[in-house]
């Protein structure tokens, strides 16, 4: 499967290698996502820098990947300032297509307002914003609901990439 990895500068460092690595390793193709195609961006940890942004989010449509990888830290609000990436994450959503997002990653959801109607976690500050705007959120280390699997902290990146990796191997559900 051809998964999207939508990123920009400030991203969690092991919420992006750790996910992308084991997707790479299952032999799905990851493309990296972002506002400018060749855009060297950098984890907000220091260890992950450099990360080339392989095409921008113009260049791309949803209708060219099988799923979404959204990795947390300060990426997904970067992100959702622009609509571009927002565009981009609903179709995923609309589509019925895997979308596995950790951390600060479902902040994109509230900018989308594909929070409605699945049952997530995220980190706990976004967890209480997802509480606000009217969505279904438990604290729990992985949430599958349909086509999505939310995660909440770095701890819990071995059930993130167990649950996305199984939630590849099924087709998409309505």
């Amino acid at each position: 499967m051809k998964i999207a990895c939508v990123l920009t500068n400030g991203f969690e460092d092991s919420e992006f290698r750790q996910p992308y690595d084991a997707l790479r390793q299952a032999e799905h193709e990851v493309v990296i996502v972002g506002l400018e195609a060749g855009q060297k961006v950098d984890g907000y940890k220091g260890k992950e820098q450099g990360v080339t942004v392989e095409k921008a989010f113009d260049e791309v449509t949803p209708n060219e990947f099988d799923g979404l990888l959204i990795p947390g830290g300060f990426s997904p609000d970067r992100l959702r300032a622009h609509q571009a990436p927002v565009d981009f994450v609903r179709a995923f959503f609309e589509a019925n297509k895997p979308v596995a997002a950790i951390c600060h990653g479902p902040q994109l959801f509230l900018t989308a307002g594909t929070f409605q109607d699945h049952r997530m976690t995220a980190w706990k500050t976004v967890q209480g914003d997802l509480r606000l705007a009217g969505a279904d959120v438990v604290d729990e280390e992985v949430v599958v609901d349909r086509n999505l699997v939310t995660s909440r902290q770095p701890q819990d990146i071995p059930a993130f990439i167990r649950e996305t990796l199984q939630l590849l191997r099924v087709p998409s559900r309505a």
